[in-house]
Formats: structure tokens, C-alpha cells, sequence
């Protein structure tokens, strides 16, 4: 029997670790990622996710570890790396003396490409990003969904193998982030290789083949959402609100159910169900306020994560 070979990683990091003085924001993370996987980076603030991306960017530089990416190593062939690469920063990094299209094209002569090719280029990806319109605007007359396509579209004007976005959508509305999302999907289907961080945990189950959960720099969880979501939740919720006492009674008549566990917050008990218990579905029947709804990417975050606020 023919064994089936992995491909290359297009990143591959290895027991990284990063300290600022005494605080280690990476622990020892290990990271693949495939050609034409879209790998979400999921955590609460402060999990070491936006340290990580500047050290695969080369805006942060390893405590310990390597980082690999396209089979070369960062720290000595990051300007060839830098070649192949697109990334969406947080931050808005356009030019604001430039107009929308001499955003584009005057990036794409960081990467050689030449004029009349580099406008082709950035006309496309206006027309893909519904921003052919506004080509000749002022970056101060865009909206910020605008704003965050237009990055979108200056990471994609070298044609890069791999895609960085670093929260892609952050503060955008439903629409703008829809549109986004659309896009990125097209882009992943293409073959384009992503790697996403992002709060939005719906934008990480639309987008993501794999995601990674990281907590204080340490890896709590990784593998294929879908998947996760059935083992560590099951197949399905049950959300009951009413008063603490009532609340009560209703955890107490759960426990004659197995293949269950259960989350107290802000009024409510939250039961994640492995196996199905007629207990419960007679207790949800009888109750004045449940939701009962399918698992989802959130419920797996908040049950390996904690609600409660974390200090960064």
C-alpha cells in the first residue's frame, strides 16, 4: 500500500519562543501550514497571535526557535520570502497623498513589477474589491470597509503563494465584512495559501481549513473546526435563562444525564450535549426560556478559553 506523502509546509515553525525581558509571549509553538490551507490563529488578546505574525513578517525578531516559510529560512532569506507574500496588517498602513489606484501601483513597484503591468494588475483588483469606482479618490474619502479592501487589494498586487491577514475585518460592518469574506473565500479556492487571525469566530468557520487555539503563547487545541467543535462540544446546545434558583433545578435534573457538560454565566446555564438524553429534551419542553441550536467555533473557544476578561 502506497503511503501518501505530505506536501512541504509552505510555513513551518519549530519550538518557537518569544520574551520581552522576562514575560514570554511564545511558548514553544509548533505551526504548519500546507499549500492551500487557510489556517486560523484563534486566542484571546494577548494569546501571542500578532507576535506571531511579526515574526513570520520580520517586524519581530525569535528569542528562540526557527521559521520556516517556502522551505526557506526567515532569518536569512526573508527579502525572497518577502516576494511571495501578501499581507493585511491591523494597522492602516495606505499612503494618504496617494489616490486608491497609486496606492496600488506604487506598491507593486516594491516587488519590480513594472508600470503598465503593475496598473492591469491594480485594476483588477480594484474591479474584484467593488473599488473601481473610487480609483482616482483620496484615501480620506473611503469608507473603512473601503479602507480594508484597498489593503486587501495592495497584499494581493504581487500575486503572492501565501496570504497573511492579520484581523482582515476588525470594525467593519456586516455588509463590508460579508463582501470580504466573499473574496477570500474566492481566493482559497484558488489555491491561496492563508494564514488568519481574527476575532470573529463565524469569519474563521466561513474561511478556515484548520485552526490553532493559543492561550498565554501555548497551544490549547488545533485541527479542522467542524471536527473540534463535535468532539470537545457535541451535537448540540441548550441555552436555559431564568432565575439563579430555577437555574439550579434544572442543573440538578441534568445529572441523570451522561455525554453532557455545562457553563453558568449572566443568567444562564449553557448544556453542550455529546449524545442524545430524553431528560433533557422533556426539561426543554417544560422550561419558559431556552434556545436550543446547533455547536459552534465560539462555544469551543469560550469552553478551552474561560468568559472572563483577561489582563493582557
Amino acid at each position: 500500500m502506497e503511503i501518501k506523502q505530505m506536501p512541504q509546509p509552505v510555513i513551518e515553525i519549530k519550538d518557537l519562543v518569544k520574551r520581552f525581558g522576562t514575560r514570554e509571549v511564545v511558548c514553544g509553538l509548533d505551526l504548519n501550514v500546507y499549500p492551500g490551507d487557510c489556517l486560523g490563529l484563534l486566542g484571546p488578546n494577548g494569546a501571542g497571535k500578532t507576535t506571531t505574525i511579526h515574526m513570520l513578517t520580520g517586524l519581530a525578531i525569535p528569542t528562540s526557535g526557527s521559521i520556516s516559510i517556502f522551505g526557506m529560512p526567515a532569518d536569512k532569506r526573508l527579502r525572497d520570502i518577502k516576494m511571495r507574500t501578501g499581507v493585511v496588517p491591523q494597522s492602516d498602513s495606505l499612503d494618504p497623498d496617494l489616490t486608491v489606484l497609486e496606492n496600488l501601483v506604487v506598491y507593486a513597484g516594491y516587488f519590480g513589477i513594472r508600470a503598465k503591468k503593475a496598473r492591469q494588475r491594480a485594476e483588477e483588483l480594484l474591479e474584484f474589491f467593488a473599488l473601481a469606482s473610487r480609483s482616482d479618490e483620496i484615501i480620506q474619502n473611503l469608507s473603512g470597509g473601503q479602507r480594508r479592501r484597498l489593503l486587501l487589494a495592495r497584499a494581493l498586487i504581487n500575486a503572492p503563494d501565501l496570504l497573511i491577514l492579520d484581523e482582515p475585518t476588525v470594525g467593519l460592518d456586516p455588509q463590508a465584512r460579508l463582501l470580504i469574506w466573499e473574496r477570500l473565500s474566492i481566493l482559497r479556492r484558488q489555491g491561496t495559501t492563508m494564514l488568519l487571525t481574527s476575532h470573529y469566530m463565524e469569519e474563521v468557520e466561513r474561511l478556515a481549513t484548520r485552526v490553532i487555539i493559543l492561550e498565554n503563547g501555548k497551544t490549547l487545541a488545533q485541527g479542522i473546526p467542524s471536527e473540534m467543535v463535535h468532539d470537545e462540544i457535541g451535537e448540540e446546545v441548550l441555552e436555559f435563562t431564568d432565575s439563579p434558583e430555577r437555574l439550579d433545578k434544572v442543573e440538578e435534573k441534568l445529572l441523570v444525564c451522561d455525554n453532557i457538560s455545562t457553563d453558568r454565566y449572566d443568567g444562564r446555564l449553557v448544556v453542550y450535549i455529546r449524545k442524545p438524553c430524553r431528560e433533557i429534551d422533556e426539561l426543554a419542553i417544560s422550561q419558559r426560556h431556552v434556545i436550543k441550536r446547533p455547536p459552534t467555533l465560539e462555544d469551543l473557544f469560550l469552553k478551552l478559553t474561560g468568559r472572563r476578561l483577561k489582563d493582557e
